[in-house]
């Protein structure tokens, strides 16, 4: 009898976990792409923001932030060469693949937001933390 609530609380959400349809997961995939975007472009305008004053970073932030979204798009054509040809699952996949990949450029933008630790002989432009 103690199992009984435990299987029903399994059984339901397994249910609930999994009874999305493949155009339900693809839709979730591209808007965890769309909220992954719009972090990394607040980080990226932040990152412009607090270093404003150093011109020669600010102009090369931007030319490196362009070659990135090439980058990650060359990423995305060597991933999946002929759109289209990988099955209905195939959306989703593109998501969570570029939604890791600007997962990634995220973490390293921030790197210049956090700053990093006093005594870092190697910081580069990056600010040491307060």
């Amino acid at each position: 009898m103690k199992c009984l609530p435990i299987v029903a609380a399994l059984l339901f959400i397994t249910d609930v976990c999994f009874s999305q349809s493949q155009a339900e997961m693809n839709a979730a995939a591209a808007k965890d792409f769309q909220k992954a975007d719009k972090e990394l472009n607040a980080v990226y305008q932040q990152v412009l923001t607090d270093y404003k004053a150093d011109t020669a970073f600010t102009r090369r932030l931007r030319i490196s932030q362009r070659l990135w979204l090439q980058l990650r798009d060359a990423e995305m054509d060597t991933k999946f060469p002929e759109p289209y040809t990988y099955g209905s699952i195939e959306p989703m996949c593109r998501s969570s693949y570029k939604t890791g990949l600007t997962v990634q450029r995220i973490k390293h933008l921030k790197k210049w937001m956090d700053g990093i630790d006093e005594g870092e002989v190697c910081n580069g432009s990056v600010k040491i933390k307060q």
